[in-house]
């Protein structure tokens, strides 16, 4: 008789671990919409130490601009180095603050666009360790050479 009330409870207690198991196992993808003739070259997760990461970007279209789209927690960007497929780099000054869901400033590549091998950063997560880190999204506006 006694035990009816300690299999209810067993029973009561796993279905509601596997309910929060089956709901935290749910895609926590976020969907970017990014406007017109701008394209997602890649992303990172930034550390709260000072952190340097490298970008692969393996598209071949040419690119007029690049921006940053910075996401969950704000990031300390500290030097920047986007390296071409032919050899050059640029090295654009920036020692800046991206609010969380916020986009950096629009740095211009070349009207006729560059063709991009790989980006480099120095930055850093800001806020507080417990809250999580931050997410960089790397955006490339596409050569138009129609111009619209």
């Amino acid at each position: 008789m006694h035990a009816f009330p300690f299999r209810r409870s067993f029973l009561f207690l796993f279905t509601t671990l596997l309910g929060v198991g089956l709901l935290s196992c749910g895609s926590a993808r976020q969907t970017v919409v990014l406007e017109k003739d701008w394209e997602m070259l890649g992303q990172q997760k930034v550390n709260f130490v000072r952190d340097k990461d490298e970008i692969d970007v393996t598209s071949d279209q040419r690119f007029t601009a690049v921006r940053f789209r910075v996401e969950d927690r704000a990031v300390r960007i500290n030097d920047l180095t986007i390296f071409f497929t032919n050899g050059d780099k640029l090295e654009p000054s920036i020692d800046d603050e991206i609010a969380a869901d916020q986009y950096s400033r629009v740095i211009e590549l070349n009207p006729e666009g560059r063709t991009i091998d790989k980006i480099e950063f120095r930055y850093r997560t800001t806020g507080n360790v417990l809250k999580g880190r931050a997410n960089v999204l790397v955006l490339g506006k596409r050569y138009n050479p129609y111009g619209y």
